[in-house]
C-alpha cells in the first residue's frame, strides 16, 4: 500500500491554489512497485512498468507507401516523360528479391516490399499506359517519392515507450505492431469509494420523502475505473462519527487511496474530519477553486484518503484537478497535464481575483463560423443537468476577474479530462 508520513501534507494560512495543492500531493506520494504482466488486449488504459525499446524498426522493411509503379533510380525521367515496359508485379505480403531490369518499371502496391535497386514509386494515378502496353511516367518525380525507407517511423533499438506512460490504443497499437504479446504494467491502485450522509439513499433502495438518491459515489467509480483503478464500493456511511472512524479504519490497510464524497465542510453535522482525526490525521485544504473549495486530504495508516465535496459538480471539478494526479502519482505515471483549448467567449461573467473557477458550456457555431464557448444558463454546483448538457468546462485562471464576450478562453473538453 501507499504509505504517506502524518506530517506531509501539513498546511496552514490562506487558501491553497489548485497548482500548489496538486504539487504537494503529486510530489510526496509514493508510487506503486507492484508489477504484473498483462496481455496486450488487456494493457489499454494500464501505466507501463517499463520502458519498451523498440525490438525491431518500423518499418520493418523499405515498402512502397501506394498503389502504382516501381523503378530504379537510374531509370527516372529528367527532362520529359519516359514509357518503360512492365518487368513484374509486387503485392503486399509477397516477395520482391529479384531486381527490376535496367530500363523497366514493376507493377507494386501499397505496403508490398520494395525491389532491390528500386527507389521510387510513381502512383497509379500519375502514370498512363501507351498503345503498345508500355507505362509512360511523368518527369520531375524526386528520387525516393512515395518509399517508406526500414526503420523511417522508428529505428530499432529507439525506447518508444516510457514507464509511467497511461497507455492508450495508441500505445497499444504501437507495442502490437512490435509483435509484443504482453507487457509488464503496475498493479492497478486499489480505491475505497464511500459517500457520507444520512439525506442519501443508495439507488434501488428504499428512499425517504427527505433523501436523495446517491448519484456522486457512482460517477466516481465510473471516473476511477476511467483511470484503470480497481474500486471497492463501500456504500453509504452515515453522520456518525465513530461509524465512520471504523468504516475508514477498516479500508485503509487494504487500498492505496481512501476516496469519499460529502461531510468535508465546515458545519455541525460534516463528521468525516472529526472520524479521520480519531483515527489519523487530516488537514482541511480550502482550495482557491470554485465549485469545490471544502477539499480533505488526510492519512490513516500511512493511507491516503481525498475527501470531495458532496455537490455533484464540485465533485466532478475536484476529482479532475485532485484525484486524477494523485491517482496518475500513486501509479508512477508520467504527468498528463490538462491543456485548456483557446475558444472564444460567448458569455460575460464576474469572478474573484485570486480563486480559479471552471464555468460550464456548450460548444455551438458563431456566425462567422468560429467556435464559441456559450455558459449554462443556472448556476449552482448540485446541478447534475449541467454536467449532462453541457460539452465542457471553460477555465478562468487566478488572475482573472471578468470576461466579455468575444473574449478568448480556455476550454476543457469533457472527453479530455479522464
Amino acid at each position: 500500500m501507499a504509505q504517506l508520513s502524518d506530517d506531509c501534507f501539513a498546511f496552514g494560512g490562506p487558501m491553497m491554489s489548485v497548482d500548489e495543492a496538486v504539487g504537494l500531493i503529486t510530489a510526496r506520494v509514493n508510487a506503486i512497485a507492484d508489477i504484473e504482466t498483462v496481455a496486450l488486449v488487456d494493457a489499454d488504459g494500464r501505466v507501463l512498468a517499463r520502458d519498451i525499446a523498440a525490438p525491431l524498426p518500423l518499418p520493418p522493411f523499405t515498402n512502397s507507401a501506394v498503389d502504382g509503379y516501381a523503378v530504379r533510380d537510374a531509370d527516372l525521367p529528367q527532362q520529359e516523360e519516359r514509357a518503360l515496359p512492365l518487368d513484374g508485379r509486387i503485392q503486399a505480403g509477397g516477395s520482391a528479391q529479384a531486381p527490376i531490369k535496367p530500363g523497366h518499371t514493376a507493377r507494386i502496391f501499397t505496403g508490398a516490399p520494395m525491389p532491390p535497386e528500386a527507389g521510387t514509386v510513381f502512383m497509379q494515378e500519375d502514370v498512363r499506359i501507351d498503345d503498345a502496353g508500355n507505362i509512360v511516367l511523368p518527369a520531375g518525380l524526386k528520387r525516393g517519392a512515395n518509399v517508406r525507407p526500414a526503420g523511417e517511423d522508428i529505428p530499432e533499438g529507439r525506447v518508444a515507450l516510457r514507464a509511467g506512460q497511461r497507455l492508450l490504443p495508441q500505445h497499444v497499437a504501437l507495442t502490437a505492431a512490435f509483435g509484443l504479446t504482453r507487457l509488464d504494467v503496475i498493479r492497478r491502485i486499489r480505491v475505497a469509494v464511500f459517500s457520507t450522509g444520512d439525506e442519501l439513499a443508495s439507488p434501488g433502495e428504499p428512499r425517504a420523502p427527505s433523501q436523495l438518491y446517491d448519484s456522486n459515489r457512482f460517477m466516481l467509480m465510473a471516473m476511477l475505473r476511467r483511470l484503470g483503478c480497481e474500486v471497492s464500493d463501500l456504500g453509504i456511511l452515515r453522520d456518525e462519527r465513530a461509524s465512520l472512524a471504523d468504516g475508514l479504519k477498516q479500508v485503509a490497510g487494504s487500498h492505496d487511496l481512501i476516496l469519499t464524497t460529502g461531510g468535508v465542510s465546515t458545519g455541525e453535522e460534516d463528521h468525516v474530519k472529526a472520524a479521520v482525526e480519531s483515527i489519523g490525521s487530516l488537514v482541511l485544504w480550502r482550495m482557491a477553486i470554485k465549485p469545490g473549495r471544502p477539499v480533505a486530504m488526510g492519512i490513516i495508516d500511512g493511507t491516503p484518503l481525498i475527501g470531495l465535496p458532496g455537490n455533484p459538480v464540485a465533485s466532478f471539478v475536484t476529482f479532475v484537478h485532485v484525484v486524477r494526479p494523485t491517482v496518475l502519482a500513486l501509479a508512477g505515471g508520467l504527468p498528463e497535464p490538462l491543456l485548456p483549448i483557446p475558444i472564444r467567449a460567448a458569455f460575460a461573467y464576474g469572478k474573484k481575483i485570486g480563486r480559479r473557477e471552471y464555468v460550464r458550456a456548450t460548444l455551438r457555431r458563431g456566425e462567422d463560423g468560429a467556435l464559441e464557448a456559450v455558459k449554462f444558463p443556472r448556476e449552482g454546483a448540485g446541478l447534475l443537468s449541467s454536467l449532462v448538457e453541457t460539452d465542457g468546462l471553460v477555465e478562468l485562471g487566478e488572475d482573472i476577474k471578468r470576461v466579455e464576450p468575444g473574449e478568448s478562453v480556455g476550454f476543457l473538453s469533457y472527453a479530455d479530462l479522464l
